[in-house]
């Protein structure tokens, strides 16, 4: 379909310069993120070296699962054939190409983690499926054939690989598109994402059993992987916008309008409720059924130290987002949307923490340099390897056989 007489005061061939004060703050946010990461490490404090590899794998769980959400959106967008998305693809498609980096980011931090015995101890420590040891521990014995180190480390890899190679493939069709033309790379594409749709979604959630619910191996929920599905997906929805409004601010993708904003804001405000739907339905059963193994995991959240967080975490994710978008012309306004999306980063951050620290540094939390500098870090490396990428290539792709549907998009 290409460029028809009436677009042509759209430059379908501009290219993002990721150059001067952005890509400066984004190496100065890596390097404090380093230096966070290191003082914790080197710290002689055993609690300290804890508390850095907790923030660690709250950081690059949260950053992979960002660039998981890329990737799931462009599968979605090929499988369900939709033209809206087809201008502002290319952003989605920037954080599906990082996932390779991310993922093997997660793999040593979460090794390192079992290595170390900083990570998942409640459940490979010595002797626990010893039925002759004292430490043995009956629950975590009926769970060995599962959680066990091999098993453990062979699934992330799978699941990661898999999501990787992926998000790989269908940014690199779309990118030859731009080149070919034709509906090759888009056949290809809608094959691949029907694929990958059906693996992401029944792998997602044992993936989260494994990187966040064995933290605490005692405790568990089916409901648990749903619920991180959902904060994976607002989230990576959230970090579109901000991408979007921000390039939009510089100047660029002239052809992106309210309209689109209009569509990835009501996204926003759905998925930010259905967040709450799972999140509610996960803390009503545990409460109602009061089964002493599974109100353990509340009884911990609810301890001075978390309580405050605990409540904190539904007003930012559920209650603001809901107030904030459900008029219409907020989501059609770039610094309305822009605030709510920083603001959802920041409450899925908290999201994560609150699933972590209780299962890991338990009542000894902090919240100094190392939990600012490591999130400063990875948000850091995240816009460099983005922007680096979304920098590459044309910002529209052009031989989309629907970006002329995009183009007309009204709402």
């Amino acid at each position: 379909m290409g460029t028809h007489n009436h677009h042509h005061d759209y430059n379908f061939s501009e290219q993002f310069q990721f150059a001067g004060i952005a890509k400066v703050l984004s190496l100065v946010a890596i390097v404090v993120g380093i230096a966070a990461i290191a003082l914790g490490l080197l710290s002689s404090d055993h609690i300290m070296v804890e508390r850095t590899y907790a923030n660690l794998l709250l950081m690059g769980y949260y950053f992979t699962c960002v660039c998981a959400a890329g990737a799931f959106f462009v599968a979605l967008q090929l499988v369900t054939q939709s033209g809206w998305s087809a201008g502002l693809i290319r952003i989605p498609q920037a954080m599906a190409s990082i996932l390779p980096i991310a993922s093997i980011l997660l793999l040593v931090i979460v090794a390192l983690g079992l290595t170390t015995h900083n990570l998942y101890h409640h459940w490979h420590a010595d002797g626990l499926t010893d039925p002759s040891s004292p430490n043995y521990d009956k629950l975590v014995a009926g769970k060995a054939a599962f959680l066990n180190v091999p098993g453990f480390l062979i699934r992330q890899i799978i699941f990661m690989g898999s999501y990787s190679i992926f998000a790989f493939i269908l940014a690199k069709l779309s990118y030859n598109e731009d080149l070919q033309g034709g509906l090759n790379s888009y056949k290809k594409g809608f094959k691949l994402s029907a694929i990958f749709l059906v693996i992401f979604g029944f792998t997602t959630p044992i993936w989260s059993f494994d990187t966040i619910m064995s933290l605490e191996a005692h405790w568990f929920s089916t409901m648990f992987g749903w619920y991180n599905f959902a904060a994976m997906w607002v989230s990576g929805i959230a970090a579109i916008v901000i991408i979007l409004v921000l390039v939009k601010k510089a100047g660029y993708m002239a052809w992106v309008n309210e309209n689109h904003l209009h569509d990835l804001g009501k996204l926003m405000f759905g998925f930010s409720i259905f967040w709450c739907y799972v999140w509610f339905a996960q803390f009503m059963l545990i409460w109602y059924s009061n089964i002493p193994e599974e109100t353990v995991y509340f009884y911990k959240r609810w301890e001075p130290e978390y309580k405050p967080w605990f409540w904190l975490s539904i007003i930012i994710n559920f209650v603001a987002p809901l107030l904030l978008l459900v008029d219409r012309d907020a989501k059609r306004k770039g610094n309305v949307m822009l605030f709510v999306a920083i603001m959802l980063l920041c409450g899925h951050w908290l999201d994560y923490y609150i699933m972590i620290m209780p299962g890991t540094v338990e009542s000894h939390r902090g919240f100094g340099f190392v939990e600012i500098g490591t999130a400063i870090g990875f948000v850091g490396l995240f816009t460099f390897l983005v922007m680096s990428k979304l920098s590459k290539h044309a910002l529209a792709p052009k031989h989309h056989p629907l970006l002329d549907e995009s183009l007309h998009h009204q709402i």
